[in-house]
């Protein structure tokens, strides 16, 4: 290899407004401010790796300096000497600090200091700071001042990918700008130009999977590409992308699917040993599981979601998709997605890789196999459902179940089936005068209507017959439940030198 040879990333880095691709709304609004004159005295840009910021800064530090015209230009001529030197990285007036090497406090006064003088060449002073975020907290400070109010003649553009570790204070004195990920259409059409341009023969699957693979960065996906073309000598295919990026085919990825969610597990670990032995990175594949289950979900009939043909799957394979869709829940789907993310991080701990994923992929059958929670409610339901269906014509008359013969015996019947609201009321308020296998009198402190019907209801389910309650007009004073318990707690004498250890103690609560 030639020993100047550039590499794609920096050969095709963007050197205006024009060729900053997937930035519409950036560009759109840098170039209004600056036509307009309205310069802002700083920015900051924000987004992850490769999406454009330190170009952006670039190709904005030569807009503002560009000597094509009487004042700043939002089309620089790029081969004007401002210009040509931005473009290198040598202008006297411009500035690249990286801040991840210049993070403390008297490097920043360093730089405020010369911010005070006039520019030398160009109309402005660019002070273009990449990683911001790395900045130590006393040379953000020592930023504040000169960052609000500069001189006239300077700019500040801060790049950072972590914007939530810059204060807010520095912020709130920036016009931020946000870089979204570069979408895989666009990212195709730079691809096939560059290749063109290269004269490198670019498969359009292999385009798609470098596309995706570079997640939105464009720095990625040169490297990417870079890579692939010093692999195959300049004639990048499907199976050359795949190979280099340790992938396995999206069609065996299906195949994969379709017989995990079927129901032979040792031809999934057969389908499994097989992708392994080709070569296949098993991360990248849970990766590829996981990018299929999230469309599956999405082309299932049971979400009725809009257009899916932006999906990484060829006419053939959403058909296949489709057809497993019919056959497999959305709870199913929904299930081994959570399972897979939860896999994520134990294949990264995980010593051997391969028998991690070997489990996953039971586990997964497992959990995919597992009924629906209404299934199983049904289920439940269904037995006492049949009896009622197979009644005889003439039903013998219903036996008496328990006996109830004291005040005390119900409360305890209560307690047992857990008919807490009836006995709750029942052992607080009810004074019981008289009681027999069949009738209550009784003194109702709270005078509550509702109260003798659902005890007599309930009193007939349990007993297997009708009770009569008649409710006394007048107290007689007889303790309820509670207090008949209570005043055997107080009366136990180890109860009662318990008491007298703690001054001011009492029985709060005498249910057992």
């Amino acid at each position: 290899m030639d020993s100047n040879y550039t590499v794609l990333a920096r050969k095709y880095r963007s050197q205006d407004f024009q060729s900053l691709i997937g930035q519409d709304v950036l560009v759109k609004t840098l170039t209004t401010a600056i036509n307009t004159s309205r310069i802002a005295h700083a920015y900051i840009f924000t987004g992850i790796r490769g999406t454009g910021k330190t170009s952006t800064a670039r190709i904005l530090a030569k807009a503002l300096n560009c000597l094509s015209g009487e004042r700043a230009t939002a089309t620089p001529c790029g081969v004007c000497e401002n210009c040509r030197a931005i473009a290198a990285g040598q202008h006297i007036d411009v500035m690249e600090i990286d801040a991840a090497s210049h993070t403390g406090v008297d490097n920043m006064r360093d730089i405020l200091d010369a911010a005070q003088y006039r520019p030398t060449n160009g109309r402005y002073k660019v002070y273009i700071i990449d990683e911001v975020h790395m900045l130590s907290t006393s040379a953000f400070n020592a930023l504040l001042k000169t960052l609000e109010e500069p001189p006239a003649h300077v700019i500040f553009i801060l790049a950072t990918t972590e914007i939530r570790k810059v204060p807010v204070t520095i912020l709130s004195r920036c016009q931020r700008f946000d870089l979204v990920r570069v979408p895989v259409e666009t990212l195709k059409k730079h691809f096939a130009w560059i290749a063109s341009q290269e004269k490198i023969e670019l498969s359009d699957a292999a385009n798609e999977l470098l596309a995706r693979a570079a997640d939105g960065s464009v720095r990625d996906g040169l490297s990417l590409l870079d890579q692939a073309i010093a692999q195959t000598g300049g004639h990048v295919d499907e199976a050359a992308v795949l190979d280099m990026l340790k992938r396995a085919d999206r069609g065996v990825v299906v195949d994969l699917m379709d017989t995990v969610l079927g129901a032979d597990t040792a031809a999934a670990l057969d389908k499994v040993d097989q992708i392994y032995n080709n070569g296949a990175d098993l991360a990248m594949l849970l990766t590829d599981m996981m990018e299929w289950t999230h469309w599956a979900t999405r082309m299932h009939p049971a979400l009725h979601v809009g257009d899916t043909q932006n999906s990484p799957y060829t006419a053939d394979q959403r058909e296949r998709i489709r057809a497993i869709n019919s056959r497999v829940s959305l709870n199913a789907l929904s299930r081994i997605w959570q399972v897979m993310v939860a896999a994520v991080p134990e294949m990264q701990a995980a010593g051997n890789q391969k028998q991690c994923f070997d489990m996953l992929i039971v586990r997964m059958m497992h959990i995919a196999d597992m009924p629906q929670i209404s299934e199983i409610l049904k289920k439940q339901d269904a037995p006492a459902a049949r009896p009622a269906a197979a009644k005889p014509a003439n039903p013998a008359p219903q036996q008496r179940t328990c006996q109830i013969t004291s005040a005390a015996q119900l409360a305890s019947a209560m307690q047992e089936a857990r008919e807490i609201l009836l006995y709750s009321y029942y052992s607080s308020n009810i004074e019981v005068s008289e009681f027999s296998d069949g009738k209550i009198v009784y003194f109702d402190r709270k005078g509550d209507a509702d109260f003798a019907p659902r005890l007599a209801a309930w009193l007939a389910a349990q007993t297997g017959h009708q009770w009569t309650l008649e409710r006394a007009t007048q107290s007689a004073h007889t303790a309820t439940v509670s207090e008949q318990k209570r005043e055997e707690l107080e009366s136990d004498p180890m109860i009662a030198s318990a008491m007298n250890l703690f001054e001011g103690a009492e029985i709060i609560s005498s249910s057992h």
